[in-house]
C-alpha cells in the first residue's frame, strides 16, 4: 500500500484497527491520513463487526468504489457497501470518532503527565497490587470521551462501561445498548505496549421501557452475547509493514498466548494441554511457540492474524465488556470463545462486572483445550488477584 511520508504522527480516521503509537514512528512508517483495508476474502471474516442481518452479503458487493478496491469503514458499512442501516451507521461513526480522540490522547505526551496525578481516581502512590483494576486517569478520560460521543449520536439508550459501577442511561429513544472497555491495557501504556477499545452493541429491549430507569439500564446491559448486533475492537498500534483487513479467519496456529509464569499454579489439565502442544503432539502436529503481550486486544489481534489460541485461565476477564464482544468476533471468524468448559456466548450474565476465564482461538484449538477438562485456574497462590 502506498503511504505518505511525514515527519509527524498522522492520526487516521479510526476503523476497526487504529494506527497510532505513544512515540512518533519513523517517517516511512507513518500511515496515510485515511486508513484503508483490503476487503476480506470471505464475508464471515468481518461480519462479527456488523449487523447479523448482513452476514449473507458478499465481500465483493461491499468492497466500495475506491481505487484498488480500498474502502473506509464508513464506505464499507454504508449504502454503497453492506448498508447496515442508518441508525447503526451513525453509531459506528460516533464510536470511530471517539476512538480517534482516544488514540490521539494516548499518543500525546500529556498522557504521561496525567498518569502521575491520582486525584481523578483517588489512588495513592504505592497502591497495593490488589488495586490493579482501579481506573487509571487515562481510563476515566477515555470513558468520558466515549460517553460524550454516544450521547451526541442520539442512537444509544444505555452505555455500560468497565469503568463505571452501574450502566448510564442516556436516551429513552436510543435503539441501541453499548457495552465496552474504553481503554483495554491502560496499565501498560508507560511501557509502550498496545492498548485498545473493545465494544459490543445490542438492540434496546423495548419490553423494559416502562421499568424504572436503573432496572431497565441494568437488564439491557446484561443481555446474552448471542443477542449482539455488532462487536468490534480498535487496536492503538502502529502497523509498520502492512495494513490489515478487519478480521481474518481464525485458523489452527503454532502460537499459544498465556502467562507462562503461572505454569505451576495451573490445574493439571491446562499444564497437560500446554505441554502437549509445545511438543508438537497435539491435534495440530507442529510445536507451538509462546507469544504473550499481556494486553487482551493485542493478544487477540495477533491470534486473528496468525492463528492459535489466546487465554487467561483465571477468573479475571469481564464477561460483558471483554469476553462477549471478542467471542462474538471469534465465532464470526470461524473460531470460538470459551471459559474452558462452556461457549462464552451461551453464558447468561448475572452481574455487570462478572469475571471468568477466557480462551479465544480457532475452533479446533479450543475444542482440543476443552477436551483436557480441568483448565480453569481457580486458585492464585502467591499473587494478588
Amino acid at each position: 500500500m502506498q503511504q505518505l511520508l511525514s515527519p509527524t504522527i498522522s492520526y487516521p480516521s479510526p476503523l476497526l484497527h487504529l494506527t497510532s503509537h505513544p512515540f512518533p514512528p519513523k517517517p516511512h512508517f507513518c500511515p496515510t491520513h485515511r486508513l484503508s483495508f483490503y476487503p476480506p476474502p470471505k464475508m464471515a471474516s468481518f461480519s462479527g463487526f456488523l449487523a447479523k442481518s448482513q452476514m449473507g452479503m458478499t465481500a465483493a458487493a461491499a468492497a466500495g468504489d475506491g481505487a484498488n478496491g480500498f474502502s473506509s469503514l464508513m464506505d464499507y458499512v454504508g449504502k454503497g457497501g453492506l448498508d447496515v442501516g442508518d441508525d447503526l451507521l451513525v453509531l459506528l461513526y460516533h464510536i470511530q470518532f471517539a476512538c480517534k480522540r482516544i488514540a490521539a490522547f494516548v499518543a500525546s505526551p500529556f498522557n504521561s503527565a496525567l498518569g502521575k496525578h491520582s486525584a481523578l481516581t483517588g489512588a495513592t502512590s504505592g497502591a497495593a497490587a490488589s488495586d490493579r483494576d482501579k481506573p487509571k486517569p487515562l481510563d476515566i478520560v477515555a470513558n468520558e470521551i466515549i460517553l460524550s460521543s454516544l450521547r451526541n449520536s442520539g442512537k444509544v439508550s444505555v452505555m455500560a462501561s468497565e469503568e463505571d459501577d452501574a450502566p448510564t442511561w442516556i436516551n429513552d429513544d436510543g435503539p441501541f445498548v453499548v457495552v465496552l472497555d474504553p481503554l483495554d491495557g491502560s496499565r501498560n501504556i508507560d511501557a509502550s505496549i498496545p492498548t485498545g477499545t473493545i465494544f459490543g452493541v445490542y438492540n434496546r429491549l423495548t419490553e423494559l421501557d416502562n421499568q424504572p430507569t436503573e432496572e431497565k439500564a441494568l437488564l439491557n446491559s446484561l443481555q446474552s452475547g448471542r443477542k449482539l448486533v455488532a462487536a468490534g475492537y480498535i487496536s492503538d498500534i502502529c502497523f509498520t509493514n502492512s495494513m490489515v483487513s478487519y478480521l481474518d479467519f481464525l485458523t489452527d496456529g503454532q502460537i499459544y498466548s498465556v502467562n507462562d509464569a503461572r505454569y505451576f499454579d495451573w490445574p493439571e489439565g491446562l499444564r497437560q494441554y500446554i505441554d502437549t502442544v509445545r511438543q508438537g503432539k497435539g491435534k495440530f502436529p507442529k510445536k507451538y511457540s509462546a507469544r504473550y503481550i499481556c494486553s487482551l486486544v493485542a493478544d487477540f489481534h495477533r491470534t486473528v492474524l496468525y492463528g492459535g489460541i489466546a487465554m487467561n485461565p483465571r477468573d479475571h476477564l469481564r464477561l460483558v465488556y471483554e469476553a462477549n464482544p471478542l467471542s462474538y468476533l471469534a465465532e464470526q471468524a470461524g473460531g470460538k470463545g470459551s471459559d474452558g468448559k462452556s461457549r462464552i456466548l451461551s453464558i447468561q450474565p448475572v452481574k455487570l462486572h462478572q469475571k471468568l476465564p477466557l480462551f479465544l482461538g480457532s475452533l479446533e484449538d479450543i475444542d482440543e483445550l476443552e477436551s483436557y477438562g480441568d483448565v480453569q485456574q481457580k486458585v492464585n497462590p502467591g499473587y494478588e488477584v
